[in-house]
């Protein structure tokens, strides 16, 4: 018997990090969806900028969406 790995089974590390990539995919577009559905209470500059945001900085942008955008947005709503 070799110590050899077998070629075709990923090691650990390629594991743990397809699955931070999935969920971290999963959470932009949630953010996305999120904002989709509200987009009709944002004007088309904050919906842009919203959107820019959650697309482009990867944890903070979906994560800043799901808990201040939505909140700010159905505060600016009942006003």
């Amino acid at each position: 018997m070799s110590n050899e790995q077998n070629p075709l089974i990923p090691a650990g590390y390629d594991i743990v990090w397809s699955v931070i990539a999935v969920v971290l995919l999963a959470l932009m577009i949630l953010a996305l969806v999120s904002l989709a559905r509200s987009a009709k209470r944002l004007n088309g500059t904050q919906g842009l900028v919203w959107t820019l945001v959650v697309i482009f900085v990867p944890v903070i942008g979906p994560l800043a969406w799901l808990s201040i955008g939505r909140r700010a947005d159905s505060v600016q709503q009942n006003n």
